[in-house]
């Protein structure tokens, strides 16, 4: 199996998932879905299918994108098994952190959604 995701990469996705995480989650296959999760959200979030268009999207909206995305992969990864962290508290902060800032990501976006596009 190949990895499939349009706006996020894997690198991304373990780079916000933390190197505590549990292994057994964090497969290719999950980040498939996880990735296609995130994707169809934001496609209906901004009521514009952003793996269809991907190539007409600006550049920097594409990292602000491609951040959410890999937040949310990530935190859903953390909540998956926190055997790893040092303690249950620690995943949930990194969690936490992921929410917060895929929360003023959102806000970003609903100010910018008719604007993303490269003209």
């Amino acid at each position: 199996m190949a990895y499939t995701g349009t706006i996020v990469t894997e690198p991304e996705i373990a780079l916000m998932a933390g190197e505590n995480v549990d292994t057994t989650g964090d497969t290719e296959a999950n980040h498939n879905l996880l990735a296609a999760m995130a994707e169809s959200y934001l496609s209906v979030k901004l009521r514009f299918n952003v793996v269809d268009n991907y190539a007409a999207i600006d550049a920097d909206f594409k990292k602000i994108l491609a951040e959410w995305a890999a937040r949310f992969a990530a935190m859903s990864l953390i909540a998956y098994n926190m055997v790893g962290f040092t303690s249950r508290i620690e995943g949930e902060d990194m969690i936490n952190i992921h929410l917060h800032r895929m929360r003023q990501i959102e806000i970003v976006l609903d100010q910018k959604a008719v604007t993303f596009i490269t003209p």
